[in-house]
């Protein structure tokens, strides 16, 4: 299955909020998008790794997404190495991408850094004909996707691009919110962590309209390129 959109990122959830709203407005659009998990998430304070799995199988019904996958890699542990990259080139090569999202390129948990990495090097790497790989016993043939896009997580980034989510922040709110274990719940009695406080929950909608307010529109979502981003006219700006 071919993807116009593969979406990367370390942990279950993280797509949902980095790039959410993006996600819904390009599926709205009639966009083939996936998503790729590299990690179960079982470091995550609150929930398992099981209920984290059932949490983004509904994440991605939300979304409206044709598949979700995820790598299996070591939570906390995994490392942008020969190993990790050919795992995630098949990947690749088996979805042949327009563009990949994927994570910060740095950010307070330090997966995302390493997965933003690791995903961006698997990208590239999967351009080159002297990698072979296989998928159900076949040769796959090498795949470069054209873009590579990074969203933005924790930490406050510049973006380079911004996309304009007016309409569709409701369908990110509601894919985040399929996270019932980690995010804000005045009735769980879990250990409290950094995201599951309501200031958390409250920041993914005003930082979104901020990013609006700039660009004069009501939600936004930002990203960082890998190479100028570049418009046919001058009248391609929103």
């Amino acid at each position: 299955m071919k993807l116009d959109i593969l979406a990367i990122g370390a942990h279950p959830d993280d797509i949902e909020l980095g790039c959410g709203a993006t996600i819904a407005k390009e599926v709205h659009n009639g966009k083939k998008v996936g998503i790729i998990d590299l990690t179960r998430g079982e470091l995550g304070t609150r929930g398992t790794a099981e209920t984290r799995k059932s949490e983004a199988e509904d994440g991605a019904r939300i979304l409206g997404v044709v598949v979700r996958e995820n790598m299996g890699f070591a939570d906390g542990f995994f490392i942008n190495d020969k190993a990790h990259q050919l795992e995630l080139i098949r990947m690749i090569r088996k979805y042949q991408p327009e563009i990949v999202l994927c994570n910060a390129i740095s950010d307070r948990h330090i997966d995302h850094g390493k997965g933003s990495q690791l995903a961006s090097d698997a990208c590239f790497l999967s351009g080159l004909t002297k990698i072979e790989t296989e998928w159900d016993g076949k040769a796959q043939q090498q795949w470069r996707p054209k873009f590579v896009y990074h969203y933005i997580q924790w930490n406050t980034i510049e973006p380079d691009i911004v996309v304009d989510v007016s309409g569709f922040m409701d369908k990110k709110m509601e894919a985040v919110a399929a996270y019932k274990t980690q995010f804000f719940d005045p009735e769980s009695k879990a250990p409290q962590t950094p995201i599951s406080s309501k200031n958390f929950t409250d920041s993914i909608d005003y930082r979104a309209r901020d990013l609006g307010r700039l660009i004069g529109t009501e939600h936004a979502e930002g990203f960082t390129v890998e190479r100028y981003a570049a418009v046919k006219s001058l009248f391609d700006l929103v």
